[in-house]
Parts: structure tokens; sequence; C-alpha cells
């Protein structure tokens, strides 16, 4: 019985000093780990993995989301390091419904929202009581209504911000159909919706390029959409997450973006 005691207790003890040693092995690891949707982010994250980060001294890696909540729970919750998917607005919004705590570091690029058709070539010639898609969550929500505002579509209040809601048009001349939909599902409404305004990234993973098939395009100019590198707070000054910050406003990652996407994502020239 003693012999059998002694060795229990030999096991537990080597157990635990595994058990140890991994935590070790976890402690010493300086990947960054990142959370990216896989179009534009994953492709430029995955540029800078395969071209950039060895000679900053950056070990990274990716993880790719599908959709727009969970990389910013993981991050909260300390499974992610830093995420790129998300403008301001987004990160203002999510902060305050979700009660999270993250924290821009840099603007990255800005990927343009577009209005998309199988049936129209010209939105100026949208017919009256055409149904039109837009995606579901807040701040995109209002983000498509202000873009079909500045086509001209409809009319917001003066006030609506970037929460803006179909309460808050106040002309909609073409009595105009707004359909909410999940913004991945978006792409697939076209053969059932006349236009769909569409994220940026949801496009391009269903194959339209944003440059060449947006019947009409967002603008560059004073946008607040560009997405952004985000940490936890207190993350900010990790010299991990401010070699990437570094990285993301090279003109290297500039010449990725000009080239790889022709005017479909566009480069930001400061944080």
């Amino acid at each position: 019985m003693l012999r059998k005691a002694v060795v229990t207790v030999a096991a537990l003890a080597l157990g635990l000093t595994a058990c140890g040693a991994d935590k070790k092995a976890d402690a010493d690891d300086d990947r960054l780990v990142v959370g990216a949707t896989a179009v534009p982010a994953g492709e430029v994250l995955t540029y800078i993995k395969d071209n950039l980060a060895e000679k900053a001294g950056l070990k990274l890696e990716i993880r790719e989301f599908t959709d727009y909540v969970l990389p910013n729970t993981a991050l909260q919750e300390g499974s992610l390091d830093a995420n790129l998917y998300q403008n301001q607005p987004f990160l203002d919004e999510f902060n305050k419904t979700k009660g999270t705590d993250l924290v821009s570091v840099v603007k990255a690029y800005l990927p343009p929202m577009g209005v998309y058709s199988k049936k129209i070539q010209d939105i100026s010639k949208l017919a009256d009581g055409a149904t039109v898609a837009v995606p579901n969550e807040t701040t995109n929500e209002g983000r498509a209504l202000k873009l079909l505002a500045s086509a001209g579509l409809i009319t917001l209040k003066a006030d609506a911000g970037t929460t803006a809601s179909p309460a808050d048009i106040t002309a909609n001349p073409r009595k105009l159909v707004i359909k909410e939909l999940e913004p991945a599902q978006l792409p697939r409404s076209l053969d059932d919706v006349t236009i769909a305004v569409i994220n940026n990234n949801y496009a391009q993973d269903a194959g339209l390029s944003p440059a060449r098939d947006a019947k009409y395009l967002e603008s560059a100019q004073d946008n607040p959409y560009a997405n952004l590198l985000a940490v936890k707070r207190g993350n900010e000054k990790d010299p991990r997450v401010q070699k990437l910050a570094k990285l993301l406003t090279s003109p290297e990652v500039h010449t990725f973006l000009k080239d790889k996407y022709q005017g479909s994502v566009l480069p930001v020239t400061s944080g």
C-alpha cells in the first residue's frame, strides 16, 4: 500500500511539473494572435506574415472569422491579442452594447462599401417600389443608409449619425422597400432584390470587385470607416502590437493594397 501511495504521489508531482512546464511555454510564447475576416484583412495579414514579419521580429498567427461579433468577443476574452476587420463607429457601438473595452491602435486601410445589382446598371434609374437590401447590424445599416442618401435615393434626418436606421429616413420619393439582412447574406440576396448595399469583405468573398462591379461606391474623402487594428485596452503599447501597426501602415503594404485590389481597397496614409 505504501509503495502504491509513493508511486501515486510521484505521478501527481510529475503531472504538476508537466503542467507548470506547459504554462511556462505559454508564457514564453511571443506570437501575436490576430483575428480577421478573410478578405481583405486576412490577405493583408498573410502578406505581412509571409514577407515582412520575420524581418521585423514579429511572430504572427492569423485566425479567420466569418462574422463581425466573434473577433471582438474573442479579443475581449483573451484568446486573441488583436483583431483587424472593423471601423471606429462599429467598435464604439460594440463597446457600448456588449460592455467590451476594446480600443483602436492604428487605421490600416479603407474597404469602401458599395451598391450592387444583377438587375440594373444605373441606380439613378431605380424603379419606384424597388427592394433594397441593407445590413441589419446597427452601424453597418447606418453606413448603408448614408450611402443611399449620398446617391440621392433617400434623405436622412440632418442629425442622423453612424447608427441611422430606416426611422431616420425623411424622404423616400421612389418608395423604396428597405429589407434588412445579415451582412453575410447580402451577396446571395442579389437574385431576389433590385439592389443590395454590401460590405467590402462580403462582396469580395462572393467574387465581386468593388472597383469594377459596384453600381455606386463609397468615397474615401472624409470617410470614418477605415478598418483598424484593435486590442483590449491596456495592450496598445505591446511591442508586438506596435510592430504590426507599423507594418500595416508601411510603404510595402500600401503598394500591396494598390497592386492587389486595384481600387477595391484603399490605403490609409495616417493613423
